[in-house]
């Protein structure tokens, strides 16, 4: 029979302690993970990071088109779906910063009708790329308020028989200043159409609809008391006769030169760099008013009215250019306070509308 051996005294002691190193290492290694685990369970559970997703936005391009033409004016890009024709126009004014917003009319079609500002873009839409057509609605008010007063008077002068006796209106001999102020009054009007179209540039938005309504009414209706006192089969010629007529056409004429040429000078004023110059004289001596006065534009067009009333001798048409002068004055007096601030070199020893007076 085989005997145990005991292990001897060193050998005994080498097992104990290998023994106690292996529990301590595995108790050491329990307590870190309980330590680890209570970490974990006192912050939280472990989210991971959310996924950025990137949500794709379809942005419209915006061709507008000149009604007339049909030539592109420009692209107004980068259009967010949740835009309106008003966020359109406040764009289409930053690429073309002569036309206002609220002087800009665009249509989905040339001949439908101008679209709402609160309709949204998207509406609109068939593909990422819209047509529109642009009218300058500025430029339509004062066609139509200069358009009416030609015609009224034209509708007076033919002498119809629904304004007019047509018996008293044969027999009585028509005084040359009547046809003078056809004349003169359908020049006046003429001139300011062609120079809408062709020599304005206007600045500030258009005038509102209420305030078109106003001007067409204020224009119509004094047009249309005019000439029915001037066209009418008992209107008497001036007191002084052929002298009055003579003088008064011929300074109502002057007037009408300067006033053209005068806007075609605020029209075509040079600029230096980005800041622009106050209109200067030119070699022409209708412009030399430019030494006077801030706004020879309006002191032409209020004597053009005095001139018109002197040579008709009427009560109409004095009236009408004493309004006139009363609302020049109020829009030179705004201009020149506005030049002021721009020009004051150049301005501040000006007048507004009337040579050393006003």
């Amino acid at each position: 029979m085989h005997r145990r051996q005991k292990p001897s005294a060193p050998e005994h002691k080498r097992d104990l302690a290998a023994h106690g190193g292996a529990l301590s290492m595995s108790h050491n290694d329990t307590r870190s993970f309980f330590n680890f685990s209570q970490l974990v369970l006192s912050a939280g559970q472990l989210k991971s990071p959310p996924v950025l997703k990137h949500s794709k936005i379809t942005y419209f391009e915006v061709e507008i088109l000149d009604v007339q033409s049909k030539k592109q004016i420009c692209i107004v890009d980068k259009i967010p779906p949740s835009s309106t024709i008003l966020d359109v126009k406040h764009k289409f004014h930053k690429a073309c910063p002569q036309w206002y917003p609220s002087r800009v009319g665009l249509q989905l079609e040339r001949n439908g009708p101008y679209l709402k500002d609160s309709i949204n873009i998207q509406s609109l839409a068939v593909s990422s790329i819209i047509t529109l057509y642009f009218t300058d609605l500025g430029q339509q008010f004062f066609l139509t308020e200069y358009t009416g007063p030609l015609l009224i008077y034209l509708l007076f002068y033919i002498r119809l028989s629904t304004i007019y006796d047509q018996v008293e209106s044969t027999k009585n001999f028509r005084h040359p200043v009547v046809h003078l102020a056809c004349f003169c009054h359908c020049l006046h009007y003429i001139r300011h159409l062609l120079e809408t179209l062709f020599v304005h540039k206007f600045s500030g938005g258009h005038t509102p609809l209420k305030n078109m309504i106003k001007g067409c009414a204020f224009y119509w209706g004094f047009t249309s008391w005019i000439a029915y006192y001037i066209n009418h089969p008992r209107y008497t010629p001036p007191s002084f006769g052929h002298r009055q007529v003579s003088f008064a056409a011929l300074a109502f004429l002057m007037c009408e030169a300067g006033n053209h040429f005068i806007n075609v000078a605020l029209a075509h004023q040079n600029h230096s760099g980005s800041k622009a110059c106050f209109p200067s004289p030119t070699y022409n001596p209708f412009t030399w008013l430019f030494l006077l006065v801030s706004c020879p534009n309006y002191t032409y067009e209020v004597g053009s009215w005095i001139s018109f009333t002197v040579m008709t001798q009427t009560l109409p048409a004095g009236i009408f250019a004493f309004l006139m002068v009363i609302q020049m004055s109020l829009w030179a007096q705004k201009k020149h306070k506005l030049y002021l601030k721009r020009f004051y070199p150049e301005v501040r020893r000006k007048a507004a509308m009337i040579p050393i007076i006003f």
